[in-house]
C-alpha cells in the first residue's frame, strides 16, 4: 500500500483552508464530508474559527490531533508553501492541492510549483496536483473534493466498480456525473490537475490493486510513461484511456518520412495495442467502454455473431465489426443448418442473423436462434440488436439474452434502438442480467472492439537488446552507400551499382550494370531527392555524363545503381521514440505521406507481428495482386521487417532509417533508397 491509497483509505482528512462561508471552496469539503456520511475523522484548519459546521477547527495542522491520513490544501498559492511545511511537519503521507496559480499559469507559477513539490518530497508527502478538484472514493465516502458535483440534489452515490482518474478535474468529474446519468457506477474519481508528482498513471497503478476494482478508466494530456503503462497492463484490470492531443502529435515536423508517419500519437496507438490498453477517442466512447468492463465476461477471440430482429441493424453491425478490428464469424454449417430450422423464411441465417420483427409474437426465437450461436466454436462475442420493443417485449428479451451469456459464458453486447418512453425499466433490466446497453450497433461494435484490445493474448513488452543479426548503429549523416552496404552485409537486397568518379566514369558504370541505370545524387543533409532533383531514372551510357554534371551540381558525389524490375513501392523505417524503439511499413514510397498508410509496431517484434502489420495496410490489396497483377512477395516484405528490426536493435535514442521505397517484387524485396538521421 502506498500514500496514494490514503484518497480511499484515510480515516483522518484535514480540510486546510476549511470555512463556514456560504458558496466558498473550502466549505464544500467539510459540506461533503458530513452530507455522505465520512465515518473518520474531520479536521478543519482555519486560524480564525474554533469550530466550523459544527466540527472542532485548528489554527494550525501542527495543533491537530495525529495521526493525519489525508490533507486537503484549499489555500491561496502563496499560502500553499507553508500548508505543505505544516503536513510534512505532521506526518502526513499525502495532500491534494486543489489551489490553482501553478504551472498553469507560467514560469513562476512553475517555479513555484517546483519549489513546492521539492519541499514535499524532501519530507516524504507525496502530492496531488496543485490546480485539481480532488477526489472522491464511493466505498469508504472520502470526498477530498470541491466539485459541485456532490452539491446537487439526488445524486447517485452507490459503491461501483470503475474507477475514473483525469488530469482535468472539471472533465473528469464532468465525466462521472454522465456515467451516473448512465446507470454506470463509479467507485472513484480521481483528479491530478498538474501531475506535479503523483501522475494519472501512478493513480491507476495503485486503483488496479484494489479487488473492488474491475475497471480503469484515464484522461491524459502529458506523455506517458511507458514503464507505468506496462504496469497497469500487468493487472489484469481492463483500461480504457482518453489521450488528448492528437492533432499537434500528428503535425510534427520530421525530417524523415518515418519520423512524419511515426508519430508520438501513432506510437503510443501501438504501445497501446501491444499492451491490451483501449484507447478512446471522446468520453462518450470512454463510458461506453466503460460500460463493457463493468460486467465479467470477457471474448476468447474477435469473431462476432450479430442477431437482430430488424435487417437495417444487422448490416449497420456488420458494417462496424472490421472498423473495430473484429471479425464477422462465418458460423459453421451446422450452426446454419440448425438456424434455417429456426429463423423465418423471410429472415437470414447468414450472419448477421435476422431473426426478423417475428420475435414479438414468437420470443423463443430468441431463445433458439442463442442456443445456436452460444454453442458455435466460431463465434466468441454476440451482438443483440432490437428496434422500438416496449416494455413486456423487452423484458422478454433480456430475459433469452441473460440466460444464454450465462450459460455459454460469451459477451453479448445489446444495441437496443428506440426511446426509453417504450421501455422506462430496460436499462434497470439490462444492468440487472449484467447486459451492457448501447444506443446503436455502431456503439455496441465500439465496446466490443475495446473488450476484445483488453482481452486478448499480449506479448510483453521486454527491453530490446542487440542479439542475432544487430549490426553497429551507422555513424551520423551516414551517405546511402555506405547505408546500403551496411543492410547488404546483414542480407538485404539492395542494387547493384557503385559511385562514378567523374562523367567518364558515369558511363562505364552504367555500362556495368546493364546498360541502362538509375545516378543519384549523394549529398550531406540531403533526404528527400526526388524533390531536389536529385534522380536520373533511366540512364543511358550516352546520356550518363549530362546526368553526371546536374547531379555533381548538387554538390555531392554521384551513385549509380541498376534498375530494379517493377513491383509495389512500400516504405520500411525505424525511429526511436520516448516508449522505446518503433518499427513502420506503409504504402506509398514517395507519396507516403500522402497515403498516410502506414502500420507501426514497438520492439521487440513478437512472432506474427510482421505479417499483422502488413495485412492492416489499408491497401493490402495492392500487395495481393489488384486487378489481375501478380502478387507482391508479402513473405519476403515480412522477412525484411524482422531482418530491419534485429539490425536496429540496441541502437542509441534518438535515430531514424527510412528505408524508401522498397520495391516489393513478385518474388523478393530490394531497398531503393536509404537515409538515416541522429537527433539524439
Amino acid at each position: 500500500m502506498s500514500a496514494i491509497s490514503q484518497l480511499w483509505e484515510a480515516d483522518s482528512i484535514a480540510v486546510i483552508g476549511a470555512t463556514e462561508r456560504p458558496g466558498a471552496l473550502g466549505r464544500k469539503p467539510m459540506d461533503y464530508l458530513l452530507r455522505y456520511g465520512y465515518k473518520g475523522r474531520i479536521l478543519p484548519v482555519n486560524p480564525r474559527a474554533t469550530e466550523i459546521l459544527g466540527v472542532p477547527a485548528y489554527p494550525s495542522l501542527r495543533d491537530a490531533p495525529s495521526p493525519v491520513d489525508l490533507a486537503l490544501i484549499m489555500v491561496s498559492a502563496e499560502r500553499v508553501a507553508g500548508a505543505v511545511d505544516d503536513c510534512v511537519a505532521a506526518g502526513v503521507p499525502l495532500a491534494v492541492i486543489a489551489s490553482s496559480g501553478f504551472a498553469e499559469t507560467g514560469p513562476e507559477g512553475a517555479a513555484l510549483q517546483a519549489d513546492v513539490v521539492a519541499a514535499a518530497r524532501a519530507g516524504g508527502l507525496r502530492l496531488i496536483g496543485p490546480n485539481c478538484i480532488g477526489a472522491v472514493a464511493y466505498n469508504s465516502r472520502v470526498l477530498a473534493t470541491f466539485s459541485p458535483l456532490f452539491g446537487a440534489d439526488d445524486v447517485p452515490f452507490e459503491p461501483g466498480s470503475l474507477a475514473f482518474v483525469s488530469q482535468s478535474g472539471a472533465l473528469g468529474f464532468g465525466a462521472a456525473s454522465l456515467a451516473l446519468q448512465r446507470g454506470l457506477r463509479p467507485g472513484w474519481v480521481v483528479s491530478t490537475g498538474n501531475d506535479a508528482d503523483v501522475t494519472v498513471l501512478e493513480v491507476l497503478q495503485e486503483l488496479a490493486r484494489e479487488p473492488e476494482c474491475h475497471g480503469l478508466l484515464g484522461y491524459l494530456e502529458d506523455a506517458p510513461d511507458i514503464e507505468a503503462l506496462k504496469s497497469i497492463s500487468e493487472s489484469g484490470k481492463p483500461v480504457a484511456l482518453l489521450k488528448s492531443g492528437r492533432t499537434e502529435a500528428g503535425g510534427r515536423a520530421a525530417a524523415s518520412h518515418t519520423g512524419a508517419l511515426a508519430t508520438d500519437d501513432r506510437v503510443l496507438d501501438a504501445a497501446l495495442r501491444r499492451l491490451g490498453i483501449a484507447r478512446v477517442d471522446d468520453i462518450d466512447e470512454l463510458l461506453d467502454v466503460a460500460h463493457a468492463f463493468e460486467f465479467p465476461l470477457r471474448p476468447r477471440g474477435p469473431r462476432v455473431a450479430v442477431v437482430t430482429t430488424s435487417g437495417g441493424s444487422g448490416i449497420l453491425a456488420a458494417d462496424a465489426v472490421e472498423e473495430r478490428g473484429l471479425e464477422l464469424s462465418d458460423l459453421t454449417p451446422e450452426s446454419k443448418a440448425a438456424l434455417a430450422e429456426i429463423v423465418p423464411a423471410f429472415g437470414a441465417v447468414d450472419n448477421p442473423v435476422d431473426i426478423t420483427a417475428m420475435v414479438l409474437s414468437d420470443p423463443t426465437l430468441f431463445d433458439r436462434s442463442l442456443d445456436v450461436l452460444i454453442a458455435d466454436d466460431t463465434v466468441d462475442i454476440i451482438i443483440a440488436c432490437f428496434c422500438v420493443m416496449a416494455s413486456t417485449d423487452v423484458q422478454k428479451a433480456v430475459t433469452s439474452l441473460g440466460k444464454a451469456a450465462r450459460k455459454g459464458g460469451k459477451p453479448i453486447l445489446v444495441a437496443r434502438t428506440g426511446a426509453d418512453f417504450l421501455a422506462p425499466d430496460a436499462p434497470a433490466m439490462l444492468r440487472e442480467a449484467q447486459l451492457p446497453e448501447y444506443p446503436t450497433p455502431a456503439r455496441a461494435l465500439r465496446a466490443a472492439g475495446a473488450l476484445w484490445q483488453v482481452s486478448r493474448p499480449r506479448t510483453p513488452l521486454a527491453p530490446v537488446a542487440a542479439g542475432p543479426g544487430a549490426v553497429p548503429a551507422p555513424a551520423s549523416g551516414a551517405t546511402e552507400p555506405e547505408l546500403k552496404r551496411l543492410l547488404s552485409d546483414a542480407g538485404v537486397r539492395v542494387p547493384a551499382g557503385r559511385l562514378a568518379q567523374d562523367r567518364r566514369d558515369a558511363a562505364a558504370a552504367v555500362r556495368e550494370v546493364g546498360g541502362r541505370a538509375v545516378l543519384k545524387a549523394v549529398v550531406p543533409g540531403l533526404l528527400h531527392k526526388t524533390e531536389a532533383g536529385g534522380v536520373r531514372l533511366g540512364v543511358t551510357e550516352e546520356g550518363a555524363a549530362e546526368a553526371y554534371d546536374a547531379l555533381r551540381a548538387l554538390g555531392g558525389d554521384v551513385l549509380v545503381e541498376e534498375e530494379a524490375p517493377d513491383g509495389v513501392e512500400v516504405i520500411v523505417g525505424m525511429r526511436g521514440s520516448a516508449l522505446g524503439p518503433v518499427l513502420t511499413v506503409g504504402l506509398g514510397g514517395v507519396f507516403t505521406e500522402i497515403l498516410a498508410d502506414a502500420g507501426h509496431r514497438l520492439l521487440p517484434l513478437a512472432p506474427g507481428e510482421a505479417e499483422q502489420m502488413i495485412a492492416e495496410l489499408k491497401g493490402a490489396a495492392l500487395l495481393t495482386g489488384a486487378r489481375g497483377a501478380a502478387a507482391s512477395d508479402t513473405a519476403a516484405l515480412a522477412e525484411l521487417l524482422e531482418r530491419v528490426a534485429a539490425l536496429a536493435a540496441g541502437w542509441p535514442d534518438g535515430f531514424e532509417l527510412d528505408l524508401n521505397p522498397v520495391r516489393v517484387l513478385p518474388q523478393g524485396v530490394v531497398v531503393l533508397d536509404a537515409a538515416y538521421t541522429a537527433t539524439g
